[in-house]
């Protein structure tokens, strides 16, 4: 007989002796005797139900909380309300004021999540504008200094242009293109400081990429000037000045009183050159190209 086995038949025969023994016992009996069957698989711990509250009721309490500025309660109450009568107009109320609730609370993620929500389930509706400039500006509160990274910038950016692009005749447009600047312009300042960061080191070409994406994607922004200046700046380091000569020559026609100009067209004239465009240069192709895309706006 394996050792296991024979530990397992002594252990049983010694739980035999036991209840042998105590079923003689005359307390044993009695108080086997006292049990009561049917309370033997009774249900120990019962759901607690939960009483019906009016959605209305809910609804004002929560309205009560925003207003008293009890922001977290008030986003508790309409996720409640949410929950209790999902699939009614009052569940659709609830979520957007639970987003709203969150973004007054500053709780900028949980109302990002909350108008995700309202918009996967309320796409059509004619607060879907509203939800989406909630998700737009709970990333827009959120965007950083320009020194840290600026993953919340792009967040924001994208979010505003889709409020612009879906909701263009909404009443949080105008707004949205305002930020919109704000954020390129944002976007841009970082990439001015790594570029200045590379000069600074005289590494010529990654400072050229930076400078290159302010004027390609961002010739709108206040840093565009300071950018074009800096390119004439590398090229020149590097002699490449017929790309120098039209980096100065698109500021002075774009910018011409501006100081980043006087300083380009100094630089040039050190070197015994003076601003000229080349039309075949991506700089000239690009500000044609915008001088382009404005005029037909207008």
């Amino acid at each position: 007989m394996p050792l296991t086995f024979a530990r397992k038949a002594a252990g049983s025969a010694a739980l035999a002796v036991v209840l042998v023994s105590l079923s003689a016992s005359p307390g044993f009996c009695a108080w086997y005797d006292s049990l009561d069957p049917s309370q033997w698989f009774a249900e120990k711990y019962k759901p607690e139900v939960q009483p019906d509250i009016p959605a209305d009721k809910l609804y004002s309490d929560g309205l009560a909380n925003l207003e008293d500025r009890n922001f977290e309660i008030a986003s508790q109450k309409f996720e409640d309300l949410d929950k209790r009568y999902s699939g009614s107009d009052w569940s659709r109320k609830a979520l957007l004021m639970t987003a709203y609730s969150n973004y007054e609370g500053q709780k900028y993620d949980d109302a990002i999540n909350a108008s995700k929500r309202y918009l996967q389930r309320h796409p059509a509706t004619k607060d879907a504008a509203y939800a989406q400039y909630l998700m737009a500006m709970s990333q827009y509160k959120q965007i950083p200094d320009v020194t840290r990274d600026q993953d919340r910038s792009e967040k924001a950016l994208i979010a505003l242009q889709e409020l612009v692009q879906k909701y263009p005749t909404s009443e949080y447009a105008a707004d949205a293109k305002a930020k919109i600047q704000i954020t390129r312009d944002q976007l841009a300042g970082k990439e001015m400081e790594i570029g200045r960061f590379y000069l600074e080191r005289r590494n010529f070409p990654a400072a050229i990429n930076r400078f290159r994406d302010v004027v390609s994607k961002y010739q709108t922004t206040r840093h565009a000037e300071e950018a074009l200046e800096r390119l004439t700046e590398a090229y020149m380091a590097l002699g490449i000045t017929a790309e120098a000569q039209t980096a100065a020559a698109v500021l002075g026609h774009n910018y011409p009183d501006s100081q980043w100009y006087k300083d380009a067209f100094a630089l040039l004239q050190n070197g015994g050159l003076e601003p000229r465009e080349e039309k075949s240069s991506w700089l000239s192709k690009i500000y044609r190209g915008v001088i382009g895309r404005t005029a037909a706006a207008e």
